[in-house]
C-alpha cells in the first residue's frame, strides 16, 4: 500500500484529508481568506520596525492596531524587544481594552516564541500568521508603519530610548485623536470606535 492508493481510496469515500496546524503554535490558525472586521478588538495587527538613535545607536519599535477602528493601540520603543517584552506590551494594552479576537502577525522569531504562544493560549486569543513573503497579508499594519516612518521617524532626531518612547508616544496621541481617516468617513479613530462601540461612550 503506498500514498496512491490511500489517497484513491479518499477519494473513492468521499472523505477530506486533515489539515493540520502547525506544532509550534498553539493559538495558531491555517492560512484563510481574512474577513474584514467588524468591530473593535475582534482584529488586531502587530508588527516591528527599526531606526536609530542620533549617535548611530539602532533601536526596534513594536507596532500594535485595531484593524478595525485603525486605532494605533500601542508604539513600544527598546534596545532588544523579545517575546517576553511583547507579552508585556499587550498585557499594558490588554488592561486598558481587553483582548481581541486574533492578532495577525508575521512570522518573526518575536511572534513564533513560546511567551506569545502562552499568552494567546491562555487569552483565548488567535495568533493569525502571514504567509512567508506576503507582507499584503497584514496591510493594515504595513500602512501604518510607513505612516510612522514618514511622519515620526524620519522627521525627528532621537536623543536616548526615551527621547524617541516621548515623540512617538505625542505622535501615536495626535493620530489617534486628531487625524481624520477617509477609510473612517473623516473621523479620528478614536471618534469612530466610539460611535461604532457605544459601551467606549463613556
Amino acid at each position: 500500500m503506498n500514498h496512491k492508493l490511500v489517497y484513491r481510496l479518499y477519494v473513492e469515500e468521499g472523505l477530506q484529508m486533515r489539515r493540520k496546524r502547525p506544532r509550534r503554535n498553539r493559538s495558531c490558525q491555517v492560512r484563510v481568506t481574512r474577513p474584514k472586521a467588524s468591530s473593535t478588538n475582534e482584529s488586531w495587527s502587530m508588527d516591528f520596525m527599526t531606526d536609530q538613535l542620533f549617535d548611530g545607536k539602532r533601536f526596534r519599535l513594536l507596532t500594535l492596531v485595531d484593524n478595525f477602528s485603525r486605532e494605533s493601540l500601542a508604539i513600544q520603543v527598546g534596545t532588544r524587544l523579545t517575546g517576553d517584552d511583547v507579552v508585556a506590551a499587550l498585557d499594558r494594552v490588554k488592561e486598558a481594552r481587553g483582548c481581541p479576537q486574533s492578532i495577525r502577525v508575521d512570522n518573526g522569531p518575536e511572534f513564533i516564541s513560546k511567551s506569545l504562544d502562552w499568552w494567546a493560549y491562555f487569552n483565548n486569543v488567535t495568533l493569525d500568521f502571514s504567509r512567508l513573503g506576503k507582507p499584503t497579508d497584514n496591510a493594515y499594519i504595513e500602512s501604518f508603519n510607513g505612516r510612522v516612518r514618514q511622519e515620526c521617524l524620519n522627521q525627528h532626531w532621537f536623543l536616548s530610548l526615551a527621547d524617541a518612547q516621548e515623540q512617538v508616544d505625542q505622535w501615536r496621541l495626535d493620530y489617534n485623536e486628531n487625524r481624520p481617516h477617509s477609510s473612517l468617513g473623516n473621523q479620528t479613530p478614536v471618534e469612530f470606535a466610539k460611535k461604532s462601540c457605544p459601551a467606549r461612550r463613556a
